[in-house]
């Protein structure tokens, strides 16, 4: 199974998972939180983010999911990147981690799967008031 890491700043990455878990009514496996903060000296930070990816690695990949393009969470992060065995992708929300909690169970090329939650990610988001006009998502 390929291992999640959520990397935020503050407790976002918990109440994600927290929240996916009562979606899915059971506890996510090889999936945890990594929180930021920024008072924390970058190496500790880096200590947090290694012990999270071992936390969760089953050996077929680790998925990092980060709170914010160009943040200390997806900064710190992209040092983890690793060619078929890290992915980091940004701009986690609710969708994308149930989407990569359902995809892990079937996918095993963990760049793929990665490629596939960023697009669903971004088709995540809609504006109301263009559906409520019966325009359609593109």
């Amino acid at each position: 199974m390929i291992g999640i890491v959520i990397v935020t700043h503050g407790q976002f990455g918990n109440i994600l998972i927290d929240t996916a878990e009562l979606i899915f009514d059971s506890r996510l496996e090889a999936t945890a939180a990594v929180s930021i903060d920024l008072k924390e000296h970058v190496e500790t930070l880096r200590k947090k983010i290694n012990s999270g990816i071992k936390g969760v690695n089953q050996n077929e990949g680790i998925l990092i999911l980060t709170d914010m393009f160009g943040g200390t969470p997806s900064n710190l992060s992209y040092s983890f990147l690793e060619e078929g065995k890290i992915e980091v992708i940004s701009g986690v929300n609710l969708p994308m981690l149930i989407k990569a909690v359902n995809l892990r169970k079937k996918e095993n090329d963990l760049h793929s799967m990665a490629k596939t939650i960023e697009a669903y990610g971004k088709k995540s988001i809609s504006l109301a008031s263009e559906l409520v006009k019966g325009n359609k998502r593109g």
